[in-house]
């Protein structure tokens, strides 16, 4: 079993990347971390303490990882589950809870009271709502399964549920019985536990001080990627209040640092020195963002501008291999200044099929713009590329030898992306063309 506080300590102060399979490990091994406190490595983790008066849970983690952390929690003590407490509700945080309270009524114990924000079951049922859609989106992001690394990410990864049934999320979802709006102070046993409620990743997050511990349970507010805070496929996100929680965790001086994904880190000034960087990291963003927009840029410009200074980006815990900077630019616009980008022709534009017909015709075919993008992928202009590649694709939708060279693009696009959001995405766009060539051939065949 892995010492994960001196594993984070020598990639922290030697600024040391690995691999995103050092640092998120879906291993379900338990390690205890200080007196009473353990963290169940899992897709999210699970962090416990033990009161004296039954265990306090952070997160259950996804559904198919809650019986092996059951186990786990099981190997090392037999006290019962007391409360529960929801960081926030995506599926892979919320998924096991029913594990455990199925253990607690099969034991005659009580059931397990469930703390949590009070916008989390409203998620669930907005989850209820777009089932289908969330289902498609998850698919897209996270498929195929051979391709997904699952000690990258955090948030939604398990959030597709059971494919077979199109399920999105656990079933069912178990709502909390305990919710506040912006803190609640709880003491359990001989612990007291003070919950903060901050909008960052999500609109229903909470982050937890452990006085007795100097401990915080962070959620995903500290992930050991680059915060997802640009997400292409999911709702707002908030980067700016973001970093304004990561600071307030910061003035309460922790010196044990539980995160949701990721190692757990200990050391006072370790921890604030994290804590600043990705804060940081995000106000940035912000900042130059929103400068930009003052002074009337479109978004284009300013995707195309900013960047993070190298020794942000270098971090061992800011990685890109889940969400990246890109994205949260786009948030950013989102929250500040609406869906339009400041282009007028993207104000009320042509169908996309219409304008690849008429860039098709101008260049000569589809097939003219599929080889033009191709030689581009060699050139090394991948961005440009996709664009002739996708308009190929849209003019000409039943050419096999477009929907080859538009999979080749893609697949190209797909391999030289950091970041797995977008390698998701530029994945599907692959899988499309080739099912196009493949339903070709079979009724030929």
């Amino acid at each position: 079993m892995a010492d994960l506080l001196a594993l984070s300590e020598r990639f922290i102060d030697n600024d040391i990347y690995e691999g995103a399979g050092l640092v998120n490990r879906p291993t379900m091994e338990l390690s205890e971390l200080g007196n009473g406190i353990a963290l169940i490595e899992a897709f999210s983790h699970v962090v416990t303490f033990k009161t004296g008066d039954g265990l306090v849970l952070f997160d259950t983690s996804l559904e198919a990882f809650g019986g092996g952390v059951l186990n786990s929690l099981r190997k090392w003590t037999d006290e019962p589950v007391s409360n529960i407490c929801y960081t926030h509700g995506h599926a892979d945080h919320v998924g096991g809870t029913n594990h455990f309270v199925c253990e607690a009524c099969e034991k005659g114990h009580r059931r397990p009271r469930i703390i949590a924000h009070e916008n989390v079951a409203p998620r669930f049922r907005r989850y209820e709502a777009t089932n289908g859609y969330n289902f498609t989106i998850n698919a897209r992001q996270f498929a195929p399964a051979t391709e997904l690394r699952m000690g990258q990410a955090g948030e939604e990864s398990g959030e597709g549920g059971k494919a077979s049934a199109r399920r999105f999320g656990p079933d069912p979802w178990i709502d909390p019985d305990t919710t506040f709006r912006e803190s609640l102070n709880t003491k359990v046993g001989d612990t007291q536990f003070e919950l903060h409620h901050a909008i960052g990743e999500t609109d229903d997050h909470l982050w937890a001080w452990v006085p007795e511990h100097k401990a915080i349970c962070s959620g995903d507010f500290v992930t050991w990627v680059f915060p997802n805070a640009g997400n292409p496929q999911k709702v707002q996100r908030y980067p700016l209040e973001w970093a304004k929680a990561l600071r307030e965790m910061i003035a309460k001086e922790p010196e044990l640092l539980l995160p949701a994904h990721g190692l757990p880190i200990g050391g006072k000034a370790r921890i604030a020195t994290v804590l600043d960087h990705i804060a940081t990291a995000l106000e940035t963003l912000v900042s130059q963002t929103v400068d930009m927009m003052n002074a009337g840029a479109r978004l284009d410009e300013i995707i195309h501008s900013i960047k993070l200074p190298a020794e942000l980006m270098g971090k061992p815990y800011l990685q890109p291999v889940y969400d990246e900077p890109e994205f949260v630019i786009h948030n950013i616009w989102r929250l500040y200044g609406g869906w339009y980008d400041g282009n007028p022709a993207n104000l009320k534009p042509a169908s996309d099929a219409a304008l690849a017909e008429e860039m098709a015709s101008l260049a000569g075919g589809a097939k003219a713009l599929a080889a033009r993008a191709a030689k581009l992928v060699g050139e090394g202009d991948l961005r440009l590329a996709c664009h002739l590649a996708e308009m190929a694709g849209l003019a000409a939708p039943d050419d096999i030898e477009v929907h080859g060279l538009r999979a080749e693009v893609y697949a190209a696009r797909r391999k030289a992306e950091a970041s797995l959001m977008s390698k998701g995405i530029y994945g599907f766009a692959e899988r499309q063309s080739l099912q196009v060539v493949s339903e070709h051939n079979q009724k030929k065949a």
